[in-house]
């Protein structure tokens, strides 16, 4: 099922609106737009969303299955409005209990009402009702001298807001007009959120013009005007945004997203830097099973490696018999397993004789370099595609000893992904998620790259896999504590990226892709991949950066041009390099932190971004060309630095990220030229770097503190399994134990 909204707008009961252009140019010849929802249902279909029509017969449970969203779309009898549908505009009792009970279980609601609610003939009233709303049967008149007339027309009138930039449904939002509009009554439902009113100088004034509400685990919204999102309307002011943040928002109840993909994670916290939890629910994609044989063979793995030493050799004091037992059993097993990989056929053939080779040579440094160039996933990347992993390797940002690791994994190339690949050729990129692995997993580590394995020469290297599920779930999980301790309301495509390990898995894979392929396209004034090469941190920190914000900048392209993930990958970008990439990992030299903490600065100082009474915003009008903007300020420090010397790009460097970060007290590259060792070699002025040049701001120092155990939980985290979770229970449980025995 798509991770997008799913949504169902009502086409049966009598309506004004219809999604079928043909339908509508018969309902209004003179002028199709007034009567047509076609754009604002393509707007929809351009971000991912489902949806269809609702044609014929009554709403029932039935109808409203697998539904996300219910969308009313003004609906009226023939003698108030050129309408189209077959049944009345009145909503049966057991119609109206079944989209209750839809909103109730976890389901959105959306209703377009209309000025002079009570002369069409319907009964929404009653289905609001049920909601404690009530739309107000008037039509809003705006004042000649109130500044609120839309093209000087009195009842087109423009809403006011919440001042400043919008957050959460409202992100993105500056203006909307309601065309004729009534008004909505919210005293019989507290709890319910105005969105936009009418001014001081309207008549009625102040009153409510959008709504939205949470009611039981589902949302409910009313807009007091339908004409906003029409043909002829909804491509003015912001209303597209508004539309899209609507259904969004009212889609991303609790139903869909109790357990994502693979019995994912909650987003629910009940306390301030709370660790979601791992639950399942019904109707969520079990743990995929694995082979019997790939637990003996897992076995066996992890009892060897307790036997290696640091560079992959027997320690001299194993046993080496059974050294020799537990190789033969890998073998055996690996033997056994291999039909299941045809496509794996070479590798698998190659692999025995690697691991024979290292017994017979007496358990030495292990030389792996034969099967190595034998595997080739790069030539299989089919969605759902499995392969047997078994080498002598370290982890990056896991295990650093070069012992034997085992990975079961899938990969991980739906079509559209094949789609963007084709655009943003990169041969080499696999996108891949855990099956199963053994201990050297069990850690941060989200990487399989050829050049960890223990090989006597380098090769060359044809492929590279990232773990899109381990980035996806502790993105989830660190994004979710992040705002609810920095009060920050998340837009709601964020919010469903958020709940869905689906969606976020593809936005990392669509990330990943993107960002590898700009390690070796530019302006390039050195190895992008900087191997074998001593430079100071920040330069990494600018590459790793400058490759996410091209990233970003083709998703703004992409978006535009109507790609269902690009503003899923934007936004992950945006928190995750701003609230995890920062407070992760030792302050030693922390290339990936710095670039969170330059990008971070960046966006405040440009206002994108606002920390205060202790509540983070953003002007979401303005991120786009903020980042966007970045990215151009670091591509020409790079084609600059094509014209300087080494030294000169480093200080260059050093100067940009002072601007917006600021360096260490004790900084001798601050001083410029005049507090550096420019007459020696290179290595004094890499030695002059301080351990942690750039320290985290004071915004940083306190989310540091309260993330740090939601970012420890994520350790070994993958989009099906949460090992911690596991521990804490067995924890738990031996602590009931030892209760009833002191009882």
């Amino acid at each position: 099922m798509s991770p997008f909204t799913h949504v169902l707008l009502d086409q049966a009961h009598s309506s004004a609106w219809s999604i079928d252009p043909a339908v509508a140019e018969r309902m209004n010849p003179a002028n199709p737009a007034d009567a047509s929802l076609a754009r604002s249902v393509a707007v929809l279909r351009e971000r991912g969303s489902d949806v269809r029509a609702h044609e014929s017969g009554e709403l029932t449970p039935e109808a409203l299955a697998g539904v996300d969203v219910l969308v009313l779309p003004h609906l009226a009898a023939a003698a108030s409005e050129r309408v189209a549908g077959d049944l009345p505009p009145v909503l049966s009792p057991a119609e109206i209990d079944a989209v209750t009970e839809h909103v109730v279980a976890g389901g959105g609601l959306v209703v377009l009402g209309e000025c002079d609610q009570d002369s069409h003939g319907n009964n929404i009233g009653e289905v609001l009702a049920r909601f404690g709303l009530h739309l107000v049967s008037t039509l809003v008149h705006e004042s000649r001298d109130g500044g609120h007339r839309h093209h000087a027309n009195a009842t087109w009138v423009l809403a006011e807001t919440d001042a400043g930039p919008g957050q959460g449904v409202m992100a993105g939002i500056e203006e909307l007009c309601f065309y004729r509009a009534g008004t909505i009554d919210t005293s019989g439902a507290p709890t319910a959120r105005v969105l936009a009113r009418t001014s001081g100088t309207a008549h009625p004034a102040g009153q409510p013009l959008a709504v939205t509400l949470e009611h039981g685990q589902g949302r409910v919204v009313v807009l007091a005007d339908s004409d906003l999102v029409g043909d002829d309307s909804i491509g003015e002011l912001d209303h597209e945004e508004f539309w899209v943040n609507l259904i969004t928002w009212a889609g991303n109840g609790s139903r869909r997203f109790e357990a994502p993909a693979g019995g994912g994670l909650r987003t629910s916290a009940t306390g301030s830097g709370a660790v979601p939890e791992v639950r399942s629910a019904p109707g969520a994609e079990p743990r995929r099973a694995v082979p019997e044989e790939w637990h003996a063979l897992k076995a066996a793995v992890e009892e060897l490696r307790l036997l290696q030493a640091t560079d992959g050799s027997l320690r001299p004091e194993a046993d080496r018999e059974r050294a020799a037992a537990l190789v033969a059993e890998m073998i055996a097993r690996v033997g056994e397993l291999a039909p299941r990989f045809p496509h794996d056929a070479d590798y698998l053939a190659a692999l025995p004789v690697d691991l024979q080779r290292w017994v017979d040579g007496g358990f030495g440094v292990p030389d792996f370099l034969m099967s190595l160039q034998a595997f080739r996933p790069d030539r299989h990347r089919v969605d759902g595609a499995e392969h047997l992993v078994l080498f002598p390797m370290y982890t990056q940002n896991g295990n650093p000893d070069r012992v034997f690791e085992a990975v079961l994994l899938s990969t991980f190339w739906p079509d559209w992904l094949a789609g963007v690949e084709a655009d943003f050729e990169n041969p080499m990129f696999l996108s891949v998620q855990f099956l199963d692995h053994t201990p050297g997993y069990d850690t941060n580590s989200a990487v399989l790259f050829p050049e960890t394995v223990a090989v006597r020469e380098v090769p060359t290297f044809h492929w590279g896999a990232i773990f899109s599920d381990r980035e996806a779930a502790r993105f989830r999980r660190v994004t979710a504590a992040a705002a609810e301790i920095l009060d920050l309301e998340l837009p709601p495509e964020g919010e469903r990226l958020v709940a869905s390990q689906e969606l976020a898995q593809s936005a990392f894979a669509m990330w990943d892709l993107v960002h590898d392929r700009t390690h070796s396209h530019g302006d390039l004034p050195f190895d992008p991949f900087m191997i074998k090469q001593r430079m100071p941190y920040w330069m990494y920190a600018l590459e790793e950066l400058r490759c996410d914000l091209n990233t970003f900048r083709q998703c703004v392209r992409l978006a535009e041009e109507g790609h269902p993930y690009a503003r899923a990958v934007q936004l992950a970008i945006i928190f995750d390099r701003g609230f995890r990439f920062p407070v992760t990992g030792e302050r030693h030299r922390n290339y990936d932190g710095l670039g969170g903490q330059l990008l971070f600065a960046w966006l405040h100082q440009h206002d994108a971004l606002r920390w205060t009474d202790n509540r983070l915003t953003f002007d979401w009008s303005r991120v786009p060309q903020t980042v966007v903007a970045l990215s151009d300020e670091v591509e020409r420090l790079y084609r600059d630095g094509i014209d300087r010397s080494k030294v000169g790009h480093w200080m260059a460097a050093h100067e940009f990220i002072s601007r917006y970060v600021a360096p260490h007290p004790a900084s001798a590259w601050a001083k410029g030229a005049a507090g550096l060792p420019l007459d020696g070699p290179r290595k004094g002025l890499n030695d002059a770097v301080l351990p942690d040049e750039f320290p985290l701001n004071v915004f940083f120092e306190a989310l540091r503190k309260k993330l740090a155990p939601v970012i420890d939980s994520t350790r070994g985290l993958t989009g099906t399994h949460d090992p911690r979770a596991e521990e804490s229970g067995a924890d738990s449980r031996s602590l009931e134990q030892e209760g009833r025995m002191s009882a």
